[in-house]
């Protein structure tokens, strides 16, 4: 029997609040969240993700830009997961990514846990700090501006 805590939502949940599908769903489950201020979650790393084949073969490592795309939908996770009335009809759109650092390289079989924490929040517009880590070491960091917009509807 594993110690490791329950996640508080699993793939199925998450992909119930952002509109990312496979492959570019990058968040696998959220561990913890307090509303307007924190939200930890994980990303399981796994060789036979698609973009492994050309970054680089031989010797892959996860490209930057996705582990900031995962710590983006994190941040989108908690912002939604952090408005009182329902988020349904609402989107997140990136509009700035700020002091974007990276420290080591995210390799397969990696677990990297996505920490991002609100900085400010104004109506729509929310100003969010990450901090990727794999194996208690930060890997990336940065800092998001997104806003949440209605959904524009079909038809």
């Amino acid at each position: 029997m594993s110690d490791r805590p329950k996640p508080l939502m699993d793939v199925t949940a998450i992909e119930a609040i952002l509109p990312h599908r496979f492959p570019f769903l990058l968040v696998d489950r959220v561990m913890s969240m307090e509303p307007m201020k924190k939200l930890m979650a994980v990303k399981c790393v796994t060789v036979n993700e698609p973009f492994f084949a050309g970054h680089f073969p031989g010797h892959p490592v996860m490209p930057g830009v996705l582990i900031l795309e995962a710590l983006a939908q994190a941040a989108a996770l908690l912002a939604k997961g952090s408005m009182v009335n329902a988020t349904d009809d609402k989107v997140t759109y990136l509009m700035a990514i700020d002091n974007a650092r990276f420290r080591k390289p995210v390799v397969p079989g990696d677990r990297i846990e996505l920490h991002v924490e609100v900085v400010r929040q104004k109506g729509a517009i929310w100003k969010e700090k990450g901090i990727a880590m794999v194996d208690g070491e930060v890997v990336a960091e940065a800092e998001f501006m997104a806003i949440l917009v209605d959904r524009k509807k079909e038809g």
